[in-house]
């Protein structure tokens, strides 16, 4: 176990309302197993019972609900690497790293507590391209900290009754070292995040024995326990697992599907990122569903850089480009790139118009869902219908016979109204 989960301090905290508890035994974090949920909560007196799940992108149909007594209002939640962490309040100010946490956040109604996040100026220009479709919810995130290079100083200013943020990751910052993680577990408040399940990444050697990778909604499920949020988790994961069926009743056979890729790029005559679609970890769990084919056929590994030549030769039938869902991004610049080189010229997916904006791989659980559906209707538009040549603007509205998750029902779960 990690000298995060082993030490133990005699002072009383600073922070009365939160304390963290032990890591339970090592063995229980495995890394690449499925959570056992209904330990996520806990008390004296709490019951649950559970369903597990084999797929870490499919939406647990657990149900776990926790009873307090009156002289013991405690909760603990569990969640690799951290271990359990018993709150005795639920948490108000939140901070936030990455954007798949803070994504968690506002989906439980709690988007105006965070108070710090990567790059919040350009997410939060973001996260309001789907508001507009999500009648009566409204985010601000303009102004926040940018929290990417987090200083242990500014944490301190922030004084977050939670850090959704994933320590195996924070230390890996040249300036954090683990006493200063355990200083602010015990000083400020507790960590509860994890980020390596991203893509899986190898945790530091202060968690290699205890980390444990989830899949998106795995994890949500935790942070919706930590917010004594449960009622709104199930009403969202219900909508996620209708959404998941309804795009795996109707895939084509494997080989009638197209094969694709993902590109990214501030300057696509420079530098070309590709990923692939099906890795594992959840930057993958709008695409990983849909199963198109690998434009690459594995030969290019994910992240790498390709020019035009590596693209044509893979030829893909559709080019699918993060952050091209951005505001200050331009499509029809990309397209005319794309359109006026000789080489990339031949590709398919130009040839075709089959170049389509993306959002974010680091999602929460809301823009999950809308880039499950906008990916299902770029790759397969004779499914799932067709997707406009998206230029600007807010997400496409669409009639409602052609959207596949209700967008009132999305809303009035975040605004508490279910």
């Amino acid at each position: 176990m990690t000298d995060e989960n082993t030490t133990r301090h005699d002072a009383p905290t600073r922070r009365a309302l939160l304390k963290y508890g032990l890591a339970a035994g090592s063995t229980a974090l495995l890394a690449g197993c499925s959570d056992n949920a209904g330990s996520d909560v806990s008390s004296e007196t709490t019951t649950s019972t559970e369903t597990t799940t084999s797929d870490p992108d499919s939406t647990s149909t657990t149900r776990a609900t926790d009873t307090q007594t009156a002289t013991d209002p405690s909760y603990t939640v569990e969640m690799s690497p951290v271990g359990e962490v018993t709150f005795e309040s639920v948490p108000e100010s939140i901070f936030t790293r990455l954007t798949h946490h803070a994504g968690m956040a506002f989906a439980l109604g709690r988007g105006d507590d965070v108070n710090a996040m990567h790059a919040p100026g350009y997410y939060n220009r973001l996260w309001n391209q789907i508001t507009p479709r999500l009648p009566g919810v409204e985010l601000d995130w303009s102004g926040l900290y940018s929290s990417w290079q987090a200083s242990k100083e500014k944490l301190y200013e922030l004084d977050s009754d939670i850090h959704l943020a994933d320590p195996a990751w924070i230390v890996q910052l040249s300036s954090w070292s683990m006493a200063d993680i355990e200083e602010v577990r015990e000083q400020i408040g507790p960590w509860f995040g994890n980020s390596l399940s991203d893509t899986h990444q190898t945790p530091p050697e202060s968690y290699a024995d205890s980390y444990q990778y989830y899949g998106l909604w795995e994890q949500f499920e935790k942070v919706a326990n930590v917010f004594k949020e449960t009622a709104r988790y199930e009403a969202l994961a219900e909508i996620h697992t209708d959404l998941l069926s309804t795009i795996e009743a109707d895939l084509p056979v494997s080989d009638e599907r197209p094969a694709a890729v993902m590109l990214a790029s501030t300057n696509l005559e420079e530098d070309i990122y590709a990923y692939s679609l099906s890795t594992p970890g959840f930057l993958t769990a709008h695409t990983r569903p849909l199963s198109p084919k690998d434009a690459f056929e594995g030969s290019v590994e994910s992240g790498s850089t390709v020019d035009f030549e590596t693209l044509l030769s893979a030829d893909p039938d559709v080019i699918l480009l993060l952050a091209g869902f951005q505001p200050s991004a331009s499509m029809a610049d990309a397209r005319s790139v794309l359109e006026s080189d000789p080489v990339a010229s031949e590709i398919s997916a130009v040839t075709n118009d089959r170049v389509h904006a993306q959002g974010a791989r680091y999602q929460g659980p809301i823009l999950n869902l809308f880039q499950l559906e906008m990916t299902a209707k770029q790759l397969y538009p004779d499914r799932f219908g067709e997707w406009p040549t998206y230029v600007e603007g807010p997400y496409p509205e669409f009639d409602t016979d052609a959207q596949l998750f209700d967008r009132q029902r999305v809303a009035d779960i975040i605004n508490g109204d279910f």
